[in-house]
């Protein structure tokens, strides 16, 4: 379980309590809890099996938070969450997802409306209902529609790196089931695309039913769409649906192939197989005869390919766009691993929101065998994470053109910034002071409700500036 996903549901267990009408002091410490979870630099749910005493030393983490970090990781739930989510419809926990709609506003449709679904709510306030309560008015109004529909077209992608987190996270719960032989995530995910409409896995498991009871207590599941003997959809409460099959091993490898994709290059690998009097499907590959379909392979994706003499494709080059090109030639491309990674160019020290000093920020880097890396704090406009200003910055380079110094040609330390455009339009720190660095990244963190002229002429206006390396 991620730092991420142990922050969310204390998030959640806020919400609730905040929907519920709790004292604000013991939902803000919930929140607390959450922001330092999701922000430390160890794995929490580590923590929680080799020295759960070491949680309370964490700012923002109690005792009382310690312990339930320790139930959530170790039950994968927490009985206060299930005790609140019982007091309130799942529903609801949608409207908690609207932005610029918190839990108190939340709670004040719920009662006074009888509000318990975003349908319910559009209804309401698509026929002014919902201006007529106390706190809110026609603005209000009007910004609860725009904020569903944000969150109806946030809900249809998310990012790649989000997905890994759930991906990561899943194949840990559904591992824990003993009769677990093979486990594998398929579809966009797989493919490394960089945002994934939904998870599909895939389990060969000698328990089916087991695997799908388990995967209905993953944490975050809001509803259960469907199940079957041996298929199960779920629901999370961000919105995103995960679709699970149970998988027989000797059709393992033509499943995973079918269902990592894409449609496209599937369309081509069917059409090739039937140039072969052959036929690929989710469960195998097929010989097809007079007297019927012989199964030839299935077992591995290995297998499936090596029946039309082709190389096993690395999903991510699956995209019908020249792998079987380069296939007939013998020259597929190497793909970039993580080993051929020399540097890392965006990097925030603990001068403002990092948890690391300069110094140890280098020494991480070396120990992964990295040759360089930019230091790009924040600018002062970022003051929530005590961005730096002129004085600052310039004092951060100085130490850094020492430590290069010491460093010699082993290793080498680009002095950055991560400079905000401001909501005027233009840099953050003076050209004067940006003209000294070696890397700039320009960034939008205020304004960002500014029409879309406007920030456009904003990111343009960075892009123009001679100094600015990468927005």
């Amino acid at each position: 379980m991620t730092n991420a996903q142990i922050a969310e549901t204390f998030e959640l267990l806020a919400d609730l309590l905040e929907f519920q009408g709790a004292n604000s002091f013991r939902v803000r410490a919930y929140r607390n809890s959450a922001r330092a979870i999701r922000d430390y630099h160890e794995s929490i749910a580590a923590l929680c099996e080799t020295d759960p005493k070491r949680l309370e030393s964490i700012d923002g983490i109690g005792e009382s938070t310690a312990h339930k970090c320790v139930e959530l990781v170790q039950t994968g739930s927490l009985k206060q969450l299930d005790e609140l989510r019982a007091k309130v419809p799942e529903s609801v926990l949608a409207l908690l997802r609207i932005p610029g709609l918190g839990p108190k506003k939340a709670a004040a449709l719920f009662h006074e409306l009888k509000i318990s679904s975003l349908d319910e709510l559009r209804a309401a306030c698509e026929a002014g209902q919902v201006r007529g309560l106390k706190g809110f008015g026609a603005k209000t109004e009007q910004a609860i529609l725009d904020g569903m529909a944000i969150a109806a077209a946030a809900n249809q992608r998310i990012y790649w790196a989000d997905a890994d987190q759930i991906a990561d996270a899943l194949r840990e719960h559904l591992t824990a089931c003993q009769g677990v032989r093979q486990l594998e995530l398929a579809g966009s995910y797989r493919r490394g695309r960089e945002t994934v409409g939904d998870l599909d896995v895939l389990v060969d498991s000698t328990n089916p039913a087991e695997v799908m009871d388990r995967f209905g207590q993953f944490p975050g599941v809001a509803d259960v769409i469907g199940r079957g003997e041996t298929k199960m959809s779920v629901r999370l409460g961000t919105g995103l649906q995960i679709d699970l099959r149970v998988v027989p091993a000797e059709s393992f490898g033509a499943a995973l192939q079918y269902f990592t994709g894409s449609k496209d290059h599937n369309v081509v690998l069917r059409g090739l197989a039937k140039q072969r009097g052959l036929k690929i499907n989710e469960y195998g590959v097929f010989r097809v005869t007079d007297s019927g379909e012989e199964p030839i392979a299935g077992a591995t994706e290995a297998d499936v390919y090596a029946t039309l003499d082709l190389p096993c494709f690395p999903p991510e080059l699956r995209e019908a766009r020249r792998e079987f090109d380069w296939a007939a030639s013998g020259d597929l491309p190497k793909l970039i691993e993580l080993d051929d990674m020399r540097g890392d160019l965006h990097m925030h020290t603990n001068a403002t929101d990092g948890n690391a000093t300069l110094e140890e920020m280098v020494a991480a880097a070396r120990a992964r065998g990295l040759e360089y890396i930019a230091i790009t704090d924040h600018s002062q406009r970022v003051s929530m994470a005590h961005g730096l200003d002129a004085k600052r910055v310039l004092a951060q380079w100085k130490q850094i053109d020492a430590l290069n110094e010491r460093l010699g040609d082993d290793f080498v330390v680009l002095k950055g910034i991560e400079c905000d455009i401001i909501e005027k339009g233009g840099m953050d720190l003076p050209d004067d002071v940006l003209a000294q660095a070696d890397w700039v990244i320009a960034s939008v963190h205020y304004g960002q409700k500014q029409s879309r002229a406007q920030i456009t002429e904003r990111i343009l206006g960075a892009l123009e500036n001679p100094h600015v390396a990468i927005v």
